[in-house]
């Protein structure tokens, strides 16, 4: 959670398309936020006609890029600079919410002022750890479902659940909560804790060893079950150039817990402890649809 995009190697990549999942539901929040000033909202005040379609009103689409330094792999002691494709769509006449780099491609069946949930996608590239004798990771994707939940207006908690999909046979699951302040109209920042929690099919293709490989590899045989892949905190900084120009520093650490820890490909050829520091930048378009 490598390959080569613009000559760089890509070591996580957000699926630029969107599929198909399960919306999720609970029951609404109450406490409506007071100050709108502390959320970026692109609509117009006054209270919107009913829509012709699902996809009938005004839209924005938000693309760019991330820049970083991070593990060549997942547990790696090696760093490398990587580059990382950003979109996100949602409608105008509703909050544009907080998001974090960390969230993947999602599209929100859901939305509302303090809850959203849709479809969730995440492209998977093979992964490269020039181990002998270790069998890469295949190229595939991850498909699920995602929930916002936005108890204040400066709060948000979100949870994404992917299954694997020609990757992986597992299933992963992120949770995540950032506070979020701003510091001027223009300079927002924002922290908070990550964990990932993700099946025996995940970790065994991502950090098991199987009797072949140990012998070809030399490294210990090892057979994982499902638990807490890694632990962590993020923050950024985000910078509103103009008004559909967004610039962001960001930086993150995560530490791999035991299940995955324990395999000889970090023990042995990595660490643990994962740091990822970057720049981003998106640009906005506004879009209607009939």
């Amino acid at each position: 959670m490598g390959n080569c995009l613009s000559e760089f190697h890509v070591t996580r990549i957000v699926s630029l398309a969107f599929v198909t999942g399960t919306a999720l539901f609970i029951g609404s929040l109450s406490s409506h936020a007071a100050d709108v000033q502390q959320t970026d909202i692109y609509a117009a005040q006054e209270v919107q006609p009913a829509r012709k379609h699902f996809w009938s009103g005004d839209w924005y689409l938000k693309v760019g890029a991330a820049g970083m330094v991070a593990p060549k792999f997942e547990g790696s002691n090696k760093y490398r600079f990587s580059a990382q494709p950003l979109i996100s769509l949602g409608r105008q006449g509703e909050a544009e919410r907080f998001s974090s780099r960390n969230d993947n491609a999602a599209f929100a069946f859901i939305d509302t002022t303090h809850f959203r949930a849709g479809a969730v996608g995440k492209l998977m590239f093979k992964r490269d750890t020039d181990i002998d004798g270790l069998e890469e990771t295949k190229f595939g994707g991850e498909a699920g479902g995602f929930v916002d939940v936005y108890p204040t207006d400066w709060l948000r908690f979100r949870g994404e659940v992917r299954h694997g999909i020609r990757a992986h046979k597992g299933v992963v699951a992120d949770i995540a909560a950032d506070v979020f302040y701003d510091v001027t109209p223009k300079i927002r920042v924002s922290a908070g804790p990550r964990a990932t929690y993700a099946s025996k099919d995940y970790m065994r293709t991502y950090y098991g060893v199987t009797a072949e490989e140990a012998l070809a590899s030399g490294l210990q045989e090892y057979r994982p079950g499902g638990g807490w892949e890694s632990v962590g905190v993020g923050g950024a900084i985000r910078w509103r150039a103009t008004d559909k120009i967004d610039t962001s520093l960001f930086a993150e650490y995560s530490r791999l817990q035991d299940k995955a820890k324990n395999s000889g490909i970090v023990r042995d050829y990595g660490s643990p402890n994962q740091f990822t520091v970057g720049v981003s930048a998106t640009y906005r378009f506004d879009f209607s649809l009939d």
